[in-house]
Parts: structure tokens; C-alpha cells; sequence
């Protein structure tokens, strides 16, 4: 299995090997996420890039989805729920990040924000929180719920509201990103209740 899959898959409570494998494509996020890694690694117009192209675009008319086989996601990438998601992409993910229903991840197309938000390490999205234009948001950041985000973020971070507010917090994600593996984290396994090393 692939490393990224496989760090995929232990986010979705600890879940691994072929048996954790076949459970997680029981839940809607990691099958969208399995499809999204194979479509991405393979090239478009070979028989098993156009088998996986066509899998992942059935998928994003089921559960809401659209995330492009070009976005760079790093390992560790947690879908909590099935609905409405659209990155754009050009949009960079860090590793372990958490993305929820709702949230846009989306390009400006004209001022000097124009382009597409990067994401640092631990990031955590909340519903219906957007994020537009060519912003980085850094590592372990909180991104509330329905907050609106167009300027940068610094690490350690809480963003609040519309438009947003940032809150300087030590581990802001603490309880909300769990089940890392040590090869998607410079941390051991974090496991809920748990903060890492």
C-alpha cells in the first residue's frame, strides 16, 4: 500500500492493513480520498488513469466532492463528512490535514491576492469555512467554522468569524487532529485525548 494510503487510511481511527483497508472504503471520505491518490498517481489517458478518472468523478456526484486529481495533498488527509467540498486545483494541503462539509478552497481571479491558498501541516477546516486567493495558512491552525479567510495565517493559530479574526493559540488542533502515524508527523501516533510528543 502506498505510504500516503496508508497514512490515509490510520487517520480514520487507527484503521491499517488489508482488513482496515477494506473497512475504510466503507466510509465515504476515505473512498473518496483512495480513488483520488490512484487517479492522481497514475497518468490520465492510460486504462487504469481513465478507470480511476471515471470511479472519482462518479464519486464527486455522490458525496459532493471536488477535488482534482492535480491538487497537492500531502499525506494524512481526513474527510470527516460527506457534502459539498470544492478545492480548487491548485490549491496546496499539508499533511494531516481535516476538511469538513462545506468548506471551499478557492482561487481569486483578479487583485493582489490573486492565485490559490497553501496549507501548512495540521490544518483543521470547519464547516463551511472558505478560503480564497494566493493566502498561506501555516502549520497547525484552527479554521472555525464559517469563517472567511483571504490573508495569511501564522502557525499556531485560531481564525474566528467573517471576516476573520486571528487568535494566536498554542496547538489549536489538540482533540481534532488524531490518529497520525509517525511517518506523516515528526510526533508518535496521536490517538484522541492524546498530544503529541
Amino acid at each position: 500500500m502506498d505510504s500516503k494510503i496508508k497514512a490515509d487510511l490510520y487517520r480514520y481511527g487507527g484503521l491499517t492493513g488489508v482488513k482496515g483497508l477494506f473497512k475504510g472504503l466503507m466510509n465515504p471520505g476515505f473512498r473518496y480520498t483512495f480513488l483520488l491518490r490512484k487517479a492522481g498517481a497514475t497518468n490520465t489517458y492510460s486504462p487504469s488513469g481513465l478507470l480511476w478518472r471515471i470511479l472519482l468523478r462518479h464519486y464527486s456526484f455522490k458525496y459532493g466532492f471536488q477535488i482534482f486529481p492535480s491538487t497537492q495533498i500531502g499525506e494524512g488527509f481526513y474527510i470527516s463528512h460527506f457534502g459539498p467540498i470544492v478545492i480548487n486545483g491548485k490549491v496546496k494541503i499539508g499533511r494531516n490535514c481535516n476538511i469538513t462539509h462545506g468548506v471551499t478552497l478557492g482561487q481569486a481571479n483578479r487583485g493582489s491576492n490573486m492565485g490559490c491558498p497553501e496549507l501548512g501541516d495540521n490544518v483543521w477546516l470547519g464547516t463551511n469555512a472558505v478560503l480564497v486567493g494566493k493566502i498561506k495558512v501555516g502549520s497547525n491552525v484552527l479554521v472555525a467554522p464559517n469563517a472567511y479567510v483571504n490573508f495569511d495565517v501564522p502557525d499556531n493559530s485560531i481564525v474566528l468569524g467573517n471576516p476573520g479574526k486571528i487568535i494566536p493559540k498554542q496547538n489549536p488542533v489538540e482533540g481534532y487532529i488524531d490518529f497520525v502515524l509517525p511517518s506523516a508527523s515528526h510526533h508518535a501516533p496521536v490517538t484522541p485525548g492524546e498530544q503529541p510528543v
